[in-house]
């Protein structure tokens, strides 16, 4: 017994350092492309500059310059809400392949994204038109708004419809949201179809989705939303690693099934709502980060959670670099960006499950 107690010990001590150096890597990652980000784009900055003008920011010092500006006023805040939008994106991702018990799930399984997304283009359209004849064009702010709004409402619709003798069916929800996104793309569509010049480029810059228009009011807006959920997420991971047992076990274990179902549903659409709001429609973030982590690290969620945030995070600030640099002066969409490294790993994940192609 005491050389099996020494084995078991010694195993703990082996996962527990492995997670540790996965923690380390990972946040180490995350500076490192936060620098680059902070650095690059159409104008560079040195390092050795972007260290000194936050330093002085944080000592409350005043600094002037261009340097000072493009950093502090225009990069500053992309960065922090590419840090938001990717760690939301990407834990919620690992939150719905925990709760469907499939990594090929995504946060927009659900709706969320589809509803933000109908709302935003509502809120472009008849915006304009309702509010032109009487104060003008519609301001920009209202977009979030209605987009946050429009996310909310299709998890609740989606909720109720899932929900009967108060349990709910992830298969109903499964199916009700892919419904809802053929919905939703009509209703884009017809937008689209009725909008003018203007309103179909504001349409489709949002679509593809970018952080362009970072600003601190928006960082500001935003962190209220995405980091409580952040925060929230891991204390499910005991749920979701019973779950995987299935529902009968995890309720005989202990578990308030039905409670970690509603809390992982409210917690995704409050999070992929607000990114979505922000930032508009940006894809495959939730499928491939926690599917890479879940090869490196194994399918616990107490690593698998806090582990996506950070990588993320990190992910969609390193093509947010690239969209800005890459063609700069222009910039590329950064939905553009992350559907060209997630689609081919998408695909490339439905062959590893079905054992390759079959000729």
């Amino acid at each position: 017994m005491t050389v099996l107690a020494l084995e078991q010990d010694d195993r703990r001590s082996a996962i527990t350092d492995r997670r540790m150096i996965l923690f380390a890597a990972l946040a180490v990652l995350l500076v490192l492309v936060s620098i680059l980000g902070l650095g690059l784009g159409a104008t560079g900055v040195p390092a050795s500059r972007v260290f000194a003008v936050i330093a002085d920011a944080l000592t409350g010092h005043v600094t002037t310059g261009g340097d000072a500006l493009i950093i502090l006023q225009v990069r500053l805040p992309r960065l922090l809400l590419g840090l938001l939008i990717g760690a939301a994106l990407a834990s919620s991702g690992a939150l719905m392949q925990g709760l469907f018990r499939n990594p090929l799930a995504d946060p927009g399984l659900i709706g969320v994204s589809a509803g933000a997304a109908l709302a935003a283009a509502a809120t472009i359209v008849l915006g304009d038109r309702l509010l032109a004849p009487s104060i003008g064009a519609m301001p920009f702010s209202a977009l979030p708004v209605g987009a946050f709004a429009g996310g909310l409402i299709t998890m609740f619709g989606l909720y109720l419809i899932a929900t009967r003798g108060g349990r709910t069916s992830i298969a109903t929800m499964l199916l009700a949201g892919v419904a809802f996104d053929a919905l939703a793309g009509a209703g884009m569509g017809l937008f689209s179809y009725l909008s003018d010049d203007r309103q179909l480029r504001d349409l489709t810059f949002w679509t593809l989705g970018s952080l362009s228009g970072a600003t601190w009011t928006k960082v500001v807006a935003i962190t209220p939303f995405v980091l409580p959920t952040l925060l929230t997420m891991p204390f499910l991971a005991r749920g979701l690693n019973a779950l995987s047992l299935g529902e009968a076990e995890a309720f005989h274990l202990g578990i308030p099934v039905q409670r970690v179902k509603a809390a992982a549903i409210l917690l995704v659409a409050v999070a992929v709502g607000a990114s979505v709001a922000a930032a508009g429609m940006i894809g495959f973030v939730g499928i491939v980060v926690p599917h890479v982590l879940r090869l490196i690290a194994g399918a616990n969620h107490k690593v698998l959670l806090p582990a996506s945030a950070l990588l993320g995070a990190a992910l969609l600030v390193s093509a947010d670099t690239v969209a800005r640099t890459i063609a700069a002066p222009a910039e590329l969409p950064i939905g553009i960006l992350t559907a060209a490294i997630g689609a081919p790993f998408f695909l490339w994940l439905l062959l590893r499950r079905q054992g390759g192609l079959a000729l």
